[in-house]
């Protein structure tokens, strides 16, 4: 798995905290969501979404309830728990540390000083 999948993968779970901050969805809409505002770049696949949503709800951070769609069809929405609410803050504060430290390592430009 190259750097671009693990980095992705990392991020799914801040993700699709951030999507059930505003409102419940279910699997299938969380995936077209993430692929709608990331203009293509995320595109989530069943097998990586199905695993990180059963893993938010053991640790609590989201729940899920049956809705019945039709006349037999149900579908299964996640919700956002407040102990979810709470790792997304902290999953964004970190998301910007390391990104602010990315930034600076990519656009460090050596003084005269530093060539030594």
């Amino acid at each position: 798995m190259g750097i671009k999948e693990n980095f992705k993968r990392g991020s799914l779970e801040m993700l699709i905290l951030h999507l059930l901050k505003d409102e419940e969805m279910y699997g299938y809409q969380l995936t077209q969501e993430i692929s709608k505002r990331s203009g293509g770049a995320f595109r989530i696949t069943e097998g990586s979404m199905y695993p990180t949503l059963y893993r938010l709800i053991d640790k609590g951070l989201i729940s899920d309830r049956l809705e019945l769609v039709g006349r037999r069809r149900t579908r299964v929405y996640y919700h956002l728990e407040d102990k979810g609410r709470e790792q997304l803050e902290k999953l964004v504060k970190d998301y910007e540390i390391t990104s602010a430290g990315i930034e600076s390592i990519l656009s460090y430009v050596p003084d005269e000083e530093d060539e030594d």
